[in-house]
């Protein structure tokens, strides 16, 4: 129930990237279910309303369907968290259908990790999903999400 094993993510298993690190994260839709394997042992939910209750610590993104998050700095926050604890925990980060708001999250998170703000989303695209990233406006704020400095 969300704690601390060392087991990882495998590589192989539905919605996991791989980011150039080596530090693994799930992504997921909601709606399609929690998937078999490992619990997460933190997970953050990119959803315009509060998302269900988990049995491990979460997050949640005030991030409506097709948008942006409503707190940019907040979201900020939160997207390095994930990556800080996906060096040594099992993180998700999920929206309703896994593809636009989680497609966005996970190409800043490949910010984060070292890959340029303007092939963040294609490299998601290639090791996630490549239909991830769905709106011009989710475009423009991966290529503009702050790198760490």
């Amino acid at each position: 129930m969300g704690e601390h094993t060392g087991e990882r993510w495998s590589e192989r298993a539905p919605g996991v990237l791989r980011l150039p690190s080596g530090r693994l994260v799930r992504g997921r839709g909601l709606r399609h279910g929690l998937p078999d394997g490992p619990a997460p042992e933190y997970g953050v939910y990119l959803l315009g309303s509060p998302p269900p209750a988990t049995d491990w610590p979460a997050d949640w993104v005030r991030w409506p369907d097709f948008r942006l998050p409503r707190d940019r700095a907040a979201a900020g926050e939160v997207l390095g968290r994930v990556w800080e604890r996906s060096a040594t925990e099992r993180v998700e980060v999920a929206c309703g259908g896994g593809r636009g708001r989680t497609g966005t999250a996970l190409a800043c998170l490949a910010v984060l990790d070292g890959v340029p703000a303007d092939r963040a989303v294609g490299y998601v695209r290639a090791h996630y999903d490549r239909r991830a990233v769905e709106t011009p406006w989710q475009k423009r704020y991966v290529r503009n999400f702050p790198r760490p400095h």
